[in-house]
Order: structure tokens, then C-alpha cells, then sequence
């Protein structure tokens, strides 16, 4: 019999992208950070379908993922995630750490998220993205393509001066361009 070539350290000995896909019906590996193995493992922990779960809400409380908000006399008075020793919340946090170093749209969510609370937190939220994203993916069927990162920014952008916008008509103002003067530097 013709001798099997031994797969090489970085090639897995088995398609788990192939097997998965076919008992999925649909390609975790598309969302950016998770990997065959990664997707493999979320399985494993989860299940093949999310149906336990009625929303997407509901999956990324149960992962210990969403913010629990203590709440008394209509004050917010923590709003931290709880502790979990979930082994997927663990691997996601994972996966989103990654992918901050990433040019994508998550990466860039990452990115400027954590510029304004934390790394600690952007992580979390990242990981929270992932997971509703996987909960969609899994439970609807949903493709994804990741727009790239300069689209993020530039909807970001949008969304900041549409804001600006709004803001400026409450207070009874008009938001202009403003035209950029061109400078000349005269040296005598």
C-alpha cells in the first residue's frame, strides 16, 4: 500500500473546516479571528444549533459576554460583566485580542474602542460582537464579509458628524464644512 505523506506541524491532520462546513451547513471560519479550530471548539461547547437560546441577547449573557447592569432606585450603580468561567467567553476574548491587530472592520472597532475605555473592555465588547455575529451565523444562517476597516471609519465618521448635525439644530446653529485656508509659509 502507497505510504500516507505525514501533514507538516502548521497543517492539520483532518479538514476540520471541511468537516464543519458540512455539518454546519455554513462557514464559521468566515468571521474574522475565528479560526477551524477555534469554530470547532465553540461547537463542542455549544452545539451545533443555538435554538436553547431565543436571542442573540440571551447567548451573550449566558457566555457571560453582555454587561450586568445592578441597578437600584433607577441608578445604574455597576454595569461590569459578570465573572464566568466559560470556556468559550475565554476563547472569544482570545480571538478578539487578535484580531485588534487586524486591518477589519472589527479591528478597527477594537481599536478605536479601546483608545476610549480600555483595552480590558474592548476585548470584551470585541468578543461580545463575535459571539452575536456566531449567533447569527449559526441560528440564521447569515454570511459574513467584513467591509474592511476604512469603511468602518468612514461610517463612524458619518455617524459622529450626523450627530454634530442634529445637535447643532437643537441648540439653533447650522454645521458648515469649514473651507481650509491654504497657508503659504513666506520666507524672507
Amino acid at each position: 500500500p502507497p505510504r500516507r505523506a505525514q501533514p507538516q506541524a502548521h497543517e492539520p491532520a483532518v479538514p476540520v473546516r471541511a468537516a464543519l462546513h458540512a455539518i454546519l451547513g455554513v462557514d464559521l471560519t468566515q468571521i474574522d479571528g475565528i479560526g477551524p479550530y477555534l469554530a470547532l471548539k465553540l461547537v463542542s461547547e455549544c452545539g451545533p444549533d443555538l435554538a436553547a437560546w431565543p436571542s442573540a441577547q440571551h447567548f451573550t449573557s449566558w457566555l457571560g459576554l453582555a454587561p450586568h447592569n445592578k441597578i437600584s432606585g433607577g441608578k445604574v450603580l455597576s454595569s461590569r460583566t459578570r465573572r464566568s468561567g466559560s470556556r468559550v467567553a475565554a476563547l472569544l476574548r482570545l480571538a478578539a485580542g487578535a484580531i485588534g491587530r487586524t486591518q477589519t472592520a472589527l479591528g478597527a472597532f477594537y481599536r478605536r474602542l479601546a483608545a476610549r475605555v480600555g483595552k480590558v473592555k474592548a476585548i470584551t465588547a470585541t468578543a461580545r460582537k463575535i459571539a452575536v455575529l456566531i449567533y447569527n451565523t449559526l441560528r440564521h444562517g447569515m454570511a459574513y464579509a467584513d467591509p474592511g476597516a476604512a469603511y468602518y471609519e468612514e461610517r463612524y465618521r458619518q455617524r459622529v458628524l450626523s450627530n454634530l448635525r442634529r445637535r447643532a439644530k437643537s441648540l439653533g446653529y447650522v454645521l458648515e464644512k469649514a473651507e481650509l485656508a491654504s497657508t503659504e509659509l513666506v520666507v524672507s
